[in-house]
């Protein structure tokens, strides 16, 4: 842990993985759940911060010039420069089918922030014009070289927004960009309005290990950087990695983030050592679980016998030397293929829960692609899928963005509203990926809450007690007395919402 930032934080893994397996099982699921600490719980990130590298990334393409639209994104990527601290490396990019440096003017590597850069790269921001198409991939790279040109083992960190579809590359050109990316930065995507496509928009945060969401009203944007330039400063270690190794009998076959936000992170494996490293992006204090699957041959798997099957730990890249530094020692995942031939293997209530969860998001987007095909009887069944699923998990803020776009028809049956805009459908879809802080938490996590208090996502919908929402994302919270914000996962220091 020397090696780390001196605000690094103390990380604990939970490692939930039935070890008892059918005689036909050819796969086997562990569910990771690991809690990352500041040095003190009061004041989480306290402590001296490591580098930071920021490029913020300006969509300029012409369909940014309807009536004040380029004006209001001017104004929040000012004020997104504003809360930079001195000494912060910091670029601007402005993006359409092309990518420019528009600050620092040699465009060659990002400069310390200070008041009068601060004040240089605003004014350049303000000059900028609408022109051009959208291709992210290019602005993308831009990023990658800034950052690389910057040479800083701590946080680099982009911001992205676009208002429309990746129109001037193909998926194959923006994937090859991404797989370039990948562990380079950590980037947060933005859609604007609803001519964007929220698959593209997926991808990039989920490669680039960001957020994504939807900002419907363009004057919401401010806001939104704001907030996510303060999630930025909390990050105390910019890389780790969870560390994978596995028994000759098994083989790996996927890894999937389940929390705070869903994500399919298999196809970022690296070689590491006798194993494999996935990366799993920059970290502040907070919680994340992932869902690690292993292949099996039933026919090479000896029965009724203890197997290890994995070893699974968590790094961090060292600062300022090369390798990496284990974050705490190995835990191992132990299996037992049964010879009893008939009967299921005893269930895992925690994995049923997350493949439930990922049903729901999966039902979301068959809503929102069946609506942007034009089957509206596709939608309104998926979208019932949804609700009941939404409801049956506890799933409130799911549920509540679910019949902000349902109706009830003649026979009393809720349907999609024959009013929704592809806007709150594009939403939507960006949404489903939000699965909220997990259930079976680490002991201590909710050591504010009062004994046996139930996390947000079990909560009953519905405040009884007033309107409330997270102070960090916005998001309508089902009771000022929750402790978790759905939406984000972030925890509700005071106990209630704004």
């Amino acid at each position: 842990m020397g090696d780390l930032p001196r605000a690094a934080l103390d990380f604990t893994m939970e490692l939930h993985a039935p070890g008892d397996l059918s005689r036909d099982a050819e796969r086997a699921d562990a569910l990771i759940t690991v809690h990352a600490r500041g040095p003190d719980a009061a004041e989480p990130g306290a402590g001296s911060a490591p580098t930071t590298a920021e490029v913020l990334i300006m969509d300029r393409s012409l369909s940014m010039s309807g009536p004040g639209r380029l004006d209001e994104a001017k104004r929040a990527v000012c004020a997104a420069i504003d809360t930079l601290r001195d000494g912060t490396l910091f670029a601007v990019v402005a993006g359409d089918h092309e990518a420019r440096v528009v600050h620092p003017p040699d465009g060659r590597r990002p400069h310390p922030a200070d008041e009068a850069r601060r004040r240089e790269a605003k004014a350049a921001v303000r000059a900028v014009r609408a022109q051009g198409g959208t291709r992210i991939g290019s602005w993308l790279e831009c990023a990658r070289r800034l950052f690389d040109a910057a040479a800083v083992d701590g946080v680099r960190h982009a911001v992205l927004y676009t208002d429309g579809k990746d129109e001037h590359e193909t998926r194959e050109q923006l994937d090859a960009v991404l797989d370039s990316c990948t562990d380079r930065f950590v980037c947060d995507v933005r859609g604007l309005g609803g001519d964007w496509e929220y698959r593209e928009l997926h991808r990039v945060a989920q490669a680039l290990h960001g957020s994504s969401a939807a900002v419907l009203d363009i004057t919401d944007l401010t806001a939104d950087f704001q907030d996510l330039m303060g999630e930025a400063r909390r990050v105390v270690v910019p890389r780790v990695y969870l560390g994978l190794r596995f028994s000759e009998l098994f083989t790996l076959d996927r890894v999937r983030q389940t929390a705070p936000v869903e994500a399919d992170l298999t196809g970022q494996q690296q070689p590491y050592e006798e194993g494999f490293h996935i990366p799993l992006g920059a970290w502040s204090p907070g919680l994340r679980q992932y869902q690690v699957t292993l292949r099996l041959d039933p026919a090479r798997v000896p029965l009724d016998t203890d197997l290890r099957a994995a070893w699974i730990t968590l790094h961090a890249e060292r600062t300022g030397s090369a390798g990496r530094v284990a974050l705490m020692p190995t835990v191992p995942m132990d299996v037992r293929r049964r010879s009893i031939p008939a009967g299921p293997a005893t269930g895992s209530p925690e994995l049923t829960r997350v493949e439930r969860i990922r049903a729901l998001g999966m039902a979301m987007r068959a809503c929102t692609d069946a609506h942007a095909s034009g089957d509206l009887g596709r939608a309104d069944r998926e979208l019932r899928t949804a609700l009941d699923l939404a409801d049956e998990l506890g799933q409130t803020q799911k549920a509540a963005e679910l019949r902000a776009v349902a109706e009830r028809n003649a026979d009393g049956r809720m349907v999609l509203r024959r009013t929704v805009t592809r806007a709150e459908m594009q939403r939507l879809a960006l949404d489903s990926t939000r699965t909220g802080v997990p259930t079976g938490v680490p002991r201590g996590v909710l050591s504010d809450a009062d004994p046996g208090a139930a996390p947000v996502d079990s909560v009953a919908a519905g405040p009884a007690d007033g309107p409330a929402h997270c102070p960090h994302c916005r998001a309508a919270l089902p009771t000022r007395r929750a402790r978790f914000c759905e939406a984000c996962g972030r925890s509700l220091d005071s106990g209630s919402g704004a």
